[in-house]
């Protein structure tokens, strides 16, 4: 029985690695001819281009793991029922449960590799792909967002926002400085809260100091509502904001922690926190659901037809995992309902293919 199962895992490594390779290419292509006239109208030599694509590569291959064992496990299976291989086996009294313990020891690797790859090395290459994006190709205003604490220097301002909510387009905190030629401060407004209604932002409960140029001294009037045009728009902040996949575990968890302390809500980042968990076990319960249907023989066509069974499948999981999460965003389902629910059903329907298949 080991020889079959270091058939199988050699077979399914090869065609990983195959999958993985090519992937990997046609996205670096595709970003290459898409991205390269930015850089070189920004003026940047040849060698940051380089490094921005090479940064881009632990994400995509974190993205693409899951998906390319699926594919190499269909493949594998696939040639193999073409080949009448399987049959053979089961004529020689080997069970599908036999089978299926090599390939689900390949996808428990797959999901300590990708857990490290997300947890160590996904953070670090992309919040430097995206310093080369923003700061030297966009020329974005500069940022600074330890943390939860935002700070934005524009045209003569300088804006700090306490927390940024991304789901509901929504600033608290906001702090905005504006200064003279001379950098002398003339105007500052705070606010409790600023939303984002018909194309401009709306500051709620505040304040407005300005400077009196005739009496030397600052005016102080107070508003419930009212329209400030500021130097950045929800986009611009979604960009900027440190996202969650430029954050460890652990440094996601503890920024929750303190976004909750301070009575902000963080249901958008519990749910990315809980696909951390989530993610990297897509390994495993697509090894038992793509073992079940190879061994229904349904992919026997050919490695094209394989392809676009699983590719197929994929897209299925990833819409009623992204309308799951969507959910989740919108609080209609729970963070762990949301983002879990999409696993749980991929691997009851692999549990009951293999149950008819054997």
């Amino acid at each position: 029985m080991s020889i079959i199962y270091k058939y199988l895992n050699r077979e399914i490594f090869k065609n990983f690695g195959i999958i993985l390779m090519v992937v990997v290419c046609i996205y670096i292509a595709v970003d290459f001819f898409e991205k390269i006239d930015d850089f070189m109208e920004a003026g940047l030599p040849f060698s940051r281009a380089a490094w921005f694509f090479i940064y881009n590569i632990p994400f995509v291959t974190a993205q693409i793991m899951p998906v390319g064992l699926f594919l190499a496990i269909l493949v594998v299976f696939g040639m193999m029922s073409k080949n009448n291989e399987i049959v053979a086996l089961k004529s020689s009294g080997i069970s599908i449960y036999a089978l299926l313990w090599p390939v689900v020891s390949v996808g428990v690797l797959f999901t300590i590799l990708l857990f490290f790859l997300s947890e160590v090395i996904v953070p670090i290459s992309t919040s430097r792909a995206n310093e080369i994006w923003l700061r030297e190709v966009r020329k974005e205003p500069a940022v600074n967002t330890r943390e939860k604490n935002v700070w934005i220097k524009g045209n003569r301002t300088i804006t700090h926002i306490t927390y940024y909510n991304s789901a509901e387009k929504s600033l608290h905190g906001i702090s905005l400085n504006r200064f003279d030629r001379d950098f002398n401060l003339v105007r500052r407004v705070d606010a409790k809260k600023g939303v984002f209604k018909n194309g401009r932002w709306v500051l709620q409960q505040g304040m407005v100091q300005t400077f009196d140029q005739k009496t030397g001294e600052y005016r102080i009037d107070f508003f419930e509502d009212q329209a400030e045009e500021l130097d950045f728009l929800p986009e611009d902040l979604k960009r900027v904001m440190r996202k969650s996949q430029e954050m460890s575990f652990k440094e996601l968890f503890n920024y929750i922690k303190k976004v909750e302390a301070e009575g902000y809500d963080a249901t958008v980042y519990r749910i990315d926190l809980q696909a951390k968990i989530a993610f990297p076990f897509v390994c495993i319960i697509l090894c038992v659901l793509g073992t079940g249907l190879s061994f229904r023989g349904r992919v026997r066509e050919g490695l094209p037809v394989v392809v676009a069974y699983g590719l197929g499948i994929i897209f299925l999981y990833w819409i009623f995992h992204s309308f799951c999460v969507s959910l989740g965003y919108g609080e209609m389902l729970p963070p762990l309902i949301a983002v879990w629910t999409a696993n749980a059903v991929a691997l009851c329907a692999g549990i009951l293919i293999l149950m008819v298949a054997e």
